[in-house]
């Protein structure tokens, strides 16, 4: 007698699966409203960490030529 054959299914990911979430509660274009306002909420966090560093520089240069 042969054995029955296993099936490996993989457990999604927590990202996969808010996703599979996303999809069925969202239509597309509210989909990608979502993900467009979050790429633009770490593209502003990343603005101001970059402002932060040049003042730290600018304060530094100017403080070393006093």
């Amino acid at each position: 007698m042969q054995a029955a054959p296993v099936r490996a299914t993989a457990i999604p990911s927590f990202t996969e699966a808010l996703r599979a979430v996303e999809s069925l509660l969202m239509r597309g274009g509210q989909r990608t409203a979502r993900r467009n306002a979050w790429t633009s909420v770490l593209e502003d966090r990343r603005r101001a960490k970059d402002r932060v560093e040049a003042q730290r520089v600018l304060e530094q240069h100017f403080a070393s030529r006093s």
